[in-house]
């Protein structure tokens, strides 16, 4: 190694230590794919408590959850190594599937934090686009658990995919407000830039995952964002140990995409896009919940 002078050490330190700063930022979001899908461990456990996140009488415990870390392409066009969701540990390896597929696709988001970041505050995630999964919060206008608190629900792009409700005159209201700029469903428009990050896009790649349920199929309220399993299934799974409820929920896959098989090998080639994902999955949920 050669010599360096006193004055080239000098000259080096300020950029160097930048240098060692950004290395070491760089590591610390970088996760090794060993530990891209983690535990719940119990002082994540109380912090999720403390936030709101999690409550006594939730449909799932921390050993039932597993959070997915990954890299996404940003609205920004970088890629961003920080992406974290938190899941029912059933089904963890095929979210992580998901979103690396979304990358591979350039599929955009805005950011993915854990709800512990926004205390529990769908509104406030919602506000900030961000993508996120697990919240022991009730559906919206209602009582029963959300299928978020069991870890079988994923919102992307909040504002991108909004909320839709319809008021008895038939008035739509945007959740977060900032998606009524999204009500017109298309991503690209004659004369218009090109939308990024709008779920039309990849409600195919969720369903290869078991995600049957997208809320953009719904008639009132409409929850773009918002893709689940089924509320059976999940509660299936939820009372199953974990090694067995994985095996149950890779199972249901399995059939799925064996029927789905089927039925893009005969649909014809005019029948394509959502119109044709939404035709296969009509025809092969019920197939899906077969042993």
């Amino acid at each position: 190694m050669p010599s360096l002078s006193m004055s080239s050490l000098f000259r080096c330190a300020g950029s160097c230590l930048l240098m060692f700063a950004a290395m070491a930022s760089h590591a610390e979001n970088a996760r090794p794919a060993s530990i891209a899908i983690a535990e719940v461990d119990p002082g994540m456990c109380q912090a999720m408590r403390d936030a709101g996140v999690l409550h006594k009488n939730a449909p799932v415990s921390c050993a039932q959850l597993r959070v997915v870390h990954f890299s996404y392409l940003g609205l920004d066009g970088k890629v961003h190594d920080d992406g974290a969701v938190m899941v029912m540990a059933a089904l963890a390896e095929h979210v992580q599937a998901i979103f690396a597929t979304l990358q591979q696709r350039k599929f955009a988001l805005a950011g993915a934090q854990l709800m512990q970041h926004y205390r529990g505050d769908d509104l406030a995630a919602m506000r900030a686009n961000n993508t996120s999964a697990f919240n022991d919060r009730a559906v919206t206008n209602g009582d029963a658990p959300s299928l978020h608190a069991y870890g079988a629900a994923i919102d992307i792009n909040p504002v991108q995919n909004p909320f839709v409700q319809f008021e008895d005159a038939g008035k739509a209201s945007y959740l977060p407000a900032a998606g009524s700029t999204y009500a017109n469903r298309l991503a690209v428009r004659p004369g218009k830039a090109a939308r990024k990050g709008m779920a039309e896009e990849v409600v195919d790649v969720f369903a290869e995952h078991g995600f049957l349920i997208w809320g953009g199929d719904w008639d009132a309220p409409i929850d773009y964002q918002h893709f689940q399993i089924s509320r059976a299934l999940a509660r299936r799974l939820a009372a199953l140990p974990v090694a067995q409820a994985k095996i149950v929920f890779d199972e249901y896959v399995k059939n799925y995409r064996r029927c789905a098989g089927m039925k893009k090998t005969s649909a014809g080639p005019e029948n394509g896009g959502l119109t044709k994902t939404n035709a296969i999955k009509a025809a092969c949920i019920s197939a899906a919940d077969k042993p």
